[in-house]
């Protein structure tokens, strides 16, 4: 599916062009423009196409800072990874160089054209776009054989680019009641399992909130995904806990962590309110959550999946050695 950037994040408004639709404040503006060089990337033609989402992010006329920022070795037990829209008007060569100095080893959330691009840098895709959208996903039986005949075709092709996962939604309630979206994800996503399960790809139902950024959307709550995932029984399904959605959705993120990492295959980060930096201006205590998931065992990736609102390289850097458990 084509969802970057316009279809990954819904949450801002179709008329955000400029820097500060972007949730990038002044402040920001003069930062981001000093850090990079003179050579200024041009965004992709699919990026530029793709404007409000795009404006989100990082401007367009940013490159990589001729003084590259480097980050300390990490430790070992979690793997880094970034989302690319999050970084949506930076060439992606130049940012698969810069986040590559910084001992991140993935850029996540791509679709196929671009897995080559981050691979010519010795780097991984921890999760790759999967079929459907966040509204419209597998809590519809009309919606399956669409579905999965796109995951017939896209499954192999992630499995050779050896991309470890596939992320899937669930789909808006649309007055559907969750019990009823949910016995639909498990027969939809059953079908397709053991293709996954025989090329070693894993699903990702991802968690979502409907209170802020995605209204209506149904796994909106630990529950929905525990069920599904329980429901198809397989070991390549599993739930992308988005620590910033689950925050706002219900809290008790650490418990909710250790009681249910055995469902969890990746994670997703970002500061409550605003999905910004992991810094004191927000809610959440990073370094406890990324100990605790490396505590509990998880090995895998953690993706940073935060709109940068001051230099985007020190913000990362500061996150990464933050979640560095």
């Amino acid at each position: 599916m084509n969802r970057f950037p316009v279809n990954r994040r819904q949450f801002l408004s179709a008329s955000a062009t400029s820097l500060a639709a972007a949730g990038l404040s002044r402040a920001a503006a003069a930062v981001l423009p000093a850090c990079a060089s003179d050579a200024s990337a041009s965004a992709p033609a699919r990026l530029a196409a793709a404007a409000p989402a795009a404006a989100l992010a990082v401007p367009a006329a940013l490159a990589v800072p001729s003084a590259v920022v480097t980050a300390a070795a990490p430790k070992g037990r979690l793997k880094h990874s970034i989302a690319r829209w999050c970084y949506g008007g930076i060439e992606l060569e130049a940012l698969c160089g810069q986040v590559a100095s910084m001992g991140i080893t993935s850029i996540e959330l791509l679709d196929e054209p671009d897995w080559k691009v981050v691979a010519s840098h010795g780097l991984t895709c921890a999760v790759a776009n999967g079929p459907g959208s966040i509204d419209k996903g597998w809590n519809r039986p009309e919606r399956h054989d669409e579905l999965v005949t796109r995951s017939q075709d896209l499954l192999p092709r992630i499995a050779k680019a050896g991309i470890p996962n596939m992320i899937v939604f669930s789909g808006n309630r649309a007055g559907q009641p969750d019990d009823e979206g949910a016995r639909h994800c498990i027969a939809g996503l059953r079908r397709i399992t053991p293709l996954a399960e025989s090329l070693g790809v894993t699903l990702l139902l991802e968690y979502l909130n409907s209170k802020v950024d995605h209204a209506d959307y149904q796994f909106d709550h630990m529950a929905y995904g525990v069920a599904v995932v329980t429901g198809v029984g397989s070991p390549r399904c599993r739930i992308l806990y988005d620590i910033y959605h689950a925050q706002i959705m219900e809290g008790d993120v650490i418990r909710t962590i250790r009681d249910h990492i055995a469902h969890i295959g990746h994670f997703h980060t970002g500061g409550v309110p605003g999905r910004h930096e992991l810094d004191d201006t927000q809610e959440l205590n990073y370094a406890a959550i990324c100990r605790a998931i490396a505590d509990a065992g998880y090995r895998g990736f953690i993706g940073q999946e935060f709109i940068p609102t001051h230099d985007p390289w020190k913000s990362l850097g500061e996150a990464i050695h933050l979640c560095d458990a």
